[in-house]
């Protein structure tokens, strides 16, 4: 598959150890992603899915970090746009041996996947309602944003529905809706086990703008509440060392 058909960019990560091709003008990934995707810590042997996966940036930063224990990280996206560009991602990378794209829609996810049959799942859904938010000009970008196309608990079903029996189900989203995503996981039998919220940076007035979020499914009560993430050291200032560690390449890597 080559890129003759798309309007993209070349990007990077890691000191361009991972290469990620970007549609020019439709959605692009953020520094969320990157935050979710160094959030989940895989066990040996573990079979991943990235749910809206996009361009791919999460399934291929964990892909970069862990392809040594994982058996699979693999992506579901239904724009096509995307889908195309996620394989292409893959393959520029060398793991398309790792994990495959799955186009369909999260709302029948089990017409392509088959129930229970993941480790853990991870989703950077849309934020969104119709009505709130910057809607973009670009339908791209409103689908990956917005909830058009799904909503947070379609998501969280979709999640839950593919996710084992005990396994873990990560998601990131606005601190201000943090109770509703913990309403509706709870809908679908996952459990609140560890929650983060992210500052942009540390001052007694600042306010979380998102927060990360760790369920099991089926799992007991309890949670854990985590120190604050600090995305920058102070206001207009550099990334906080944790945030830069997230950037680093991984010594090893060619």
């Amino acid at each position: 598959m080559d890129l003759e058909d798309f309007n993209v960019t070349e990007d990077s990560l890691f000191d361009g150890d991972l290469i990620l091709f970007q549609n020019k003008n439709g959605y692009r990934f953020s520094i969320d992603s990157v935050l979710l995707a160094h959030f989940l810590i895989p066990d040996d042997g573990d079979k991943i899915l990235d749910m809206g996966t996009g361009c791919g940036v999460i399934a291929l930063i964990l892909l970069y970090r862990w392809a040594a224990i994982v058996e699979e990280v693999s992506g579901i996206e239904l724009q096509a746009s995307l889908a195309k560009l996620a394989q292409v991602n893959y393959q520029s990378n060398n793991f398309s041996e790792h994990g495959k794209i799955i186009g369909t829609d999260i709302k029948n996810i089990l017409d392509a996947v088959a129930p229970e049959s993941y480790d853990k799942v991870i989703c950077n859904p849309p934020f969104y309602s119709c009505s709130s938010g910057r809607m973009s000009t670009n339908k791209e970008a409103n689908l990956a944003r917005h909830h058009v196309l799904a909503s947070l608990l379609d998501f969280l079903k979709a999640s839950a529905s593919v996710v084992k029996n005990r396994g873990d189900v990560f998601f990131i989203y606005p601190a201000e809706s943090v109770a509703e995503c913990i309403i509706f996981a709870q809908q679908v039998r996952l459990e609140l086990k560890r929650l983060r919220f992210i500052y942009s940076y540390p001052h007694k007035k600042n306010v979380s703008r998102l927060v990360l979020l760790q369920f099991k499914k089926n799992g007991a009560s309890g949670a854990k509440i985590m120190p604050p993430l600090y995305i920058y050291n102070e206001k207009n200032g550099a990334f906080s060392q944790e945030i830069q560690c997230f950037y680093q390449p991984q010594a090893g890597k060619e």
